[in-house]
């Protein structure tokens, strides 16, 4: 069994978890990482690694002596020859990248979000076009394998402003892009200033435009988009519905049948309450998880795989009958959403909640 990690990693000052209240107090993320190693101690069992993959945050915000013993805290896994990703903001210094590439790191993923000034002040974040450049540029000085993150369907945004993001983007020439489009939630700031999303047709003529534009990449997953033989390994273990250890506030994990989600609270965590809850499934429960993961890629499921793994026909399974009747899904060697209806995927989905065979 091939087991992932994921080091969830706030750094933010966001809702997210308690921690993000105390991130400028350095005594306290001392002791938050002090807290992290001993949770590694505790739970992980020595398994070969084939992943890691820091972030729910951006742990390159910390100072370089606080992001050494973060880096140091990883070779307590039993790991060689990884796909190893950092989440970071475009502020990455030099030391910083150095220290990455000093620990084995191989992935940085990088939250530009856009480079129009209007919609980074928006975001809270002050980069620039040159920022992001002169960061990309050096990256793969080091042989970073890359990614950039973008937000799109930003309150106000135009078509016009997103295709300039796409280009910008292109000419970075990167193995590896994510969007996402913004999705304004209750109990967020912008929830609380009153801030609505934008139009849904609009939604749907960005999306076909992010489409278009990254044409000559591999549409892998809803929201990502690679060169061939750069998806990430990371996000495909959850999308293929394997295990992996969650470390650290607010992470979870998925290990022995067990999906397990960690404390949100920064002094349950430090006093080593770490979990906080956790749920054996059943064999409903992973077939739910196969179908509403899997169908996120966008080829699908491999049916002989499905079999292999829960001995039971994918087609005799009545709401994926009646899904492909109604030609939303496609049924060859894997089952998959009908390219029309990727855009509105959720409403497929959202028939695997709960199933009962």
């Amino acid at each position: 069994m091939s087991i992932y990690i994921h080091i969830p990693f706030c750094s933010n000052l966001c809702s997210y978890c308690d921690f993000a209240k105390f991130y400028y107090n350095s005594n306290w993320v001392d002791k938050y990482l002090e807290s992290l190693e001993k949770e590694i101690k505790l739970r992980y069992k020595g398994e070969m690694v084939n992943t890691i993959y820091i972030g729910g945050g951006t742990p390159t915000c910390l100072d370089i002596n606080q992001l050494e013993k973060l880096l140091k805290i990883t070779n307590l896994f039993n790991k060689k020859n990884i796909e190893f990703t950092v989440e970071t903001n475009v502020d990455l210094s030099l030391d910083k990248i150095k220290l990455l590439k000093q620990y084995g790191v191989n992935r940085i993923s990088i939250g530009m979000q856009t480079i129009n000034s209007r919609h980074l002040k928006f975001l809270n974040r002050n980069h620039t076009k040159d920022d992001v450049i002169n960061l990309v540029n050096i990256l793969k000085k080091f042989n970073f394998n890359i990614n950039i993150d973008l937000i799109y369907a930003i309150p106000s945004q135009t078509l016009n402003e997103l295709n300039a993001d796409l280009d910008f983007i292109l000419n970075l020439d990167v193995n590896h892009i994510s969007t996402y489009s913004l999705i304004i939630e209750p109990h967020t700031k912008l929830y609380i200033d009153n801030v609505s999303n934008i139009d849904e047709d609009l939604d749907y003529e960005m999306y076909k435009l992010i489409n278009k534009k990254l044409n000559k990449y591999h549409h892998y997953e809803i929201s990502n988009f690679a060169k061939k033989g750069y998806e990430s390994k990371h996000n495909l273990v959850y999308w293929n519905n394997l295990e992996y250890y969650g470390f650290g506030i607010g992470a979870s994990g998925y290990i022995n049948n067990i999906r397990y989600d960690n404390t949100k609270s920064y002094q349950n965590y430090i006093n080593g309450r770490y979990i906080m809850e956790k749920h054996e499934l059943d064999l409903n429960e992973n077939i739910s998880n196969e179908f509403i993961l899997g169908l996120r890629k966008l080829d699908g499921i491999d049916v002989k795989e499905f079999y292999k793994k829960y001995n039971i026909n994918i087609t005799s399974i009545d709401i994926v009958n009646k899904l492909i009747k109604e030609g939303k899904l496609i049924l060859t060697d894997k089952l998959k959403i009908n390219p029309k209806y990727i855009y509105i995927s959720n409403t497929i989905l959202v028939n695997f909640i709960d199933l009962k065979l």
